[in-house]
């Protein structure tokens, strides 16, 4: 019974070390990815900040620009591009509203991102754009990769249409959270207009004959939970200016849109609580039930051996009591032996 009950050990704990890495390296890859229909939205704010009047063509002073960004994942359009990519594809259509304190829109800019949904690199197909223009990106754009690097990234500029290096600047602690730290810096760069002006009737061609041009630069800032690759905090210092032509005799040059742009508090509570719990399931394909399985496999090892060298220990036999003497004289009793009468 003692074999038996080894070599079913034995098996169990090579089929849960076998196990092991099986689900580190081959069900994480391909379990661990992000939904098609995901839906999230943000909103960041800079406060105060400076914007255009358009009226006066001079820049104020205002108390608040809100920014509300929405990503909303298309399922249509991810089955179509996977039947040709032949790998597992999310789209989002994302929208990025600037309002001014008066709640009225500033600019206005959509896209269509489109990457692998277990590695986050792009996948270039129709559509991929940016305020629809059709564009290719290199590197990452709004989501790091599963289990972040600490390491340097190409990350995706909408505004200029390229991608630049986002650089790590080393861990920190954010909300009880080891997160990693990175920033991109981006030059001054002349970027087109917005296809939606915020003037009633004025176009970007309109603008753009009269020999006007907008230019832009940013400081962005990624603070990153590196288990699941999502930012828990972003924030950016924004320039916008408009440039010369009619609009600006002279090559004069007016702010269109400056501010230190930071995530609304209570979404970065919100967002941090879902990482969390986003956290706690990938570590359970990475690190939990790997380390947990060959655990196990280890010490039903042990026990199997243990049996086994049980099993095979001789076996040592019962000591024999020994025979009662017998009386003097071959009786058995006083007297001698009885005698038949």
């Amino acid at each position: 019974m003692r074999r038996t009950a080894s070599l079913v050990l034995l098996a169990v704990a090579v089929f849960f070390t076998a196990l092991s890495p099986l689900m580190r390296w081959y069900a994480f890859p391909r379990l661990a990815k992000i939904p098609p229909g995901q839906y999230q939205d943000m909103v960041l704010e800079a406060k105060p900040a400076t914007l255009l009047n358009y009226g006066t063509m001079k820049a104020e002073q205002v108390p608040e620009v809100t920014i509300v960004q929405t990503l909303k994942g298309n399922v249509a359009a991810s089955d179509r591009i996977e039947q040709s990519a032949g790998r597992d594809v999310v789209v989002w259509d994302a929208l990025s509203y600037v309002a001014g304190p008066d709640g009225k829109m500033v600019s206005e800019i959509p896209e269509r991102y489109i990457f692998d949904a277990h590695s986050q690199e792009p996948v270039h197909a129709t559509g991929e754009s940016v305020d629809g223009d059709p564009v290719r990106r290199e590197g990452i754009e709004y989501k790091w990769p599963f289990l972040t690097e600490k390491r340097d990234y190409a990350y995706f500029d909408a505004q200029t249409r390229t991608s630049a290096p986002i650089h790590y600047r080393g861990t920190r602690t954010f909300r009880g959270l080891e997160v990693y730290y990175f920033e991109q810096t981006i030059p001054w760069t002349k970027v087109a207009l917005p296809k939606k002006m915020p003037v009633k009737g004025v176009t970007p061609q309109a603008v753009a004959k009269m020999g006007t041009t907008r230019w832009y630069t940013t400081k962005r800032m990624f603070w990153v939970e590196p288990v699941t690759g999502a930012p828990v905090n972003g924030q950016e210092i924004h320039k916008e200016e408009l440039r010369g032509g009619d609009l600006l005799p002279g090559g004069r040059t007016v702010t269109a849109f400056a501010g230190h742009v930071t995530m609304r508090a209570d979404y970065v509570d919100a967002t941090v609580s879902l990482v969390k719990a986003q956290r706690t399931l990938v570590l359970l394909l990475t690190r939990y039930l790997p380390w947990g399985f060959l655990t196990l496999g280890a010490a039903l090892l042990a026990l199997s051996l243990h049996l086994e060298a049980r099993s095979r220990r001789p076996r040592t036999a019962p000591a024999r009591r020994p025979a009662p003497a017998a009386a003097p004289g071959g009786g058995a009793g006083r007297g001698g032996p009885s005698r038949p009468r």
